[in-house]
């Protein structure tokens, strides 16, 4: 995709309130680190109380995957985990709109190796990411490390669609956007022996995917790690952000390629991206987005385990 360009339409009437939103979090994101870190916690306390529907699902998510705690265990980890969920907004802001010397400051990275050495070789890398809420901090750092190459999805409103792409991007003129959809675009890229930024972590349905075991419970696993690895003649490539509160730093991780990805079987190799994303999971549950349907589809017959999405009210028509 080519850069985002302004267009005068972004000026009409109908966005002036998005443009103020967008003033009021470059403005809140220049505060002091830890005043931004005590307000994300504030609006994940909120999050808490009156997000009833994402909180519910966290809750099923908690009790699916970690059924060793005790009641009181799991209501301090959703407390936790909601207070990380308030923390990554305001980290979005930061990867968005804080200079690149600041941003420097606070991040760590090991491992970086790993990325490098399949593509001093021409070799193109999945790089394999994962939905913990540090999840733009991690963006920016990775691009301010390495130059990778982004999966993208349109934002319904110009405007965001447009201050999202421009943060993003920012921080590495030779990396490039790739639609979501863009399978080809992808491969022709990872064949080319780019790095590119992939997240298998949710359920994008079965369509596409295979049921493999996560915390013992079948989910539904895209194969696109296996097939983006196989026809790209690619590595996978994994790394996390971990969030450390108590330094005010950020902890990138890359870690050595999963060898066995392509093994020639989509099942096994959706359980090989399974059984890594859970050990991540298990190492740092409170910073996981939880608050996914990750589990939404079901094998046949199975009932969900989520409650029934609200249907919104459709307006008349004057």
């Amino acid at each position: 995709m080519e850069k985002p360009h302004f267009r005068a339409a972004l000026l009409h009437p109908r966005y002036w309130f998005t443009w103020t939103l967008f003033g009021i979090w470059y403005l809140v994101a220049q505060l002091p680190y830890r005043w931004q870190i005590a307000m994300g916690r504030t609006l994940g306390g909120l999050m808490l109380r009156f997000a009833d529907d994402r909180r519910q699902i966290a809750e099923r998510n908690l009790a699916l995957c970690f059924p060793e705690l005790s009641p009181v265990e799991r209501v301090q980890l959703l407390q936790r985990n909601f207070a990380s969920n308030g923390i990554a907004l305001m980290e979005a802001g930061m990867a968005w709109f804080r200079s690149p010397r600041w941003l420097r400051r606070r991040f760590t990275i090991e491992g970086l190796e790993h990325l490098q050495e399949p593509q001093s070789q021409g070799q193109g890398v999945v790089l394999m990411a994962m939905h913990f809420t540090t999840l733009e901090m991690g963006a920016a750092f990775m691009s301010m490390s390495h130059s990778v190459d982004g999966m993208y999805r349109p934002h319904k409103n110009p405007v965001y669609d447009y201050m999202q792409r421009k943060g993003r991007e920012r921080h590495s003129e030779e990396s490039n956007v790739l639609q979501r959809k863009d399978v080809r675009g992808m491969l022709r890229a990872l064949q080319r022996g780019r790095a590119v930024w992939y997240a298998p972590d949710q359920d994008y349905g079965i369509k596409q995917g295979v049921f493999a075991p996560l915390f013992g419970v079948p989910a539904a696993t895209v194969t696109g790690t296996s097939r983006f690895a196989r026809v790209g003649r690619a590595k996978v490539v994994p790394y996390t952000v971990t969030r450390l509160e108590d330094k005010g730093i950020y902890q990138v991780k890359v870690f050595p390629a999963i060898d066995e990805i392509p093994s020639g079987d989509e099942y096994q190799d959706a359980v090989q991206v399974n059984q890594f994303v859970e050990a991540r999971m298990r190492e740092n549950p409170s910073q996981y987005m939880w608050v996914h349907r990750r589990f939404k589809t079901r094998p046949e017959g199975e009932e969900s385990f989520y409650p029934p999405r609200k249907k919104r009210r459709k307006k008349r028509k004057k």
